[in-house]
């Protein structure tokens, strides 16, 4: 099964801009320990893979190992780390996008704390 982390200032804008149906989204994301093949692939920098998952008209991008994803088993990704970094809606969908390729080439996924 993999871990699923959700970075700080994420999980406040969650419950701020969705209150009591946060909770829906939460669950969504942890549904990845599950399911961790779910999700849009949009990008990649440096083997680290950035996926996209749904919740309405929002988005919440995460972060994983790109190489355990494509090549292990679902029940060998016991050590996979899913990290969800950001969301957006539509229109600034590929500005975070960018800023967060930007985040990986310059500082690296630990820049996301």
């Amino acid at each position: 099964m993999a871990k699923v982390e959700i970075v700080r200032s994420l999980l406040e804008e969650i419950k701020k801009k969705f209150k009591g149906e946060s909770h829906k989204i939460i669950d969504l994301m942890e549904s990845l320990e599950e399911n961790p093949h779910k999700g849009k692939p949009i990008g990649n920098v440096g083997g680290i893979l950035i996926k996209e998952l749904r919740y309405e008209s929002f988005r919440f991008y995460f972060i994983t190992d790109g190489f355990k994803i494509k090549l292990l088993e679902k029940e060998d990704l016991s050590d996979l780390l899913i990290k969800f970094v950001k969301m957006s809606d539509k229109k600034d969908q590929q500005k975070i996008i960018d800023e967060i390729k930007h985040i990986l080439r310059v500082f690296g996924e630990q820049k996301f704390e």
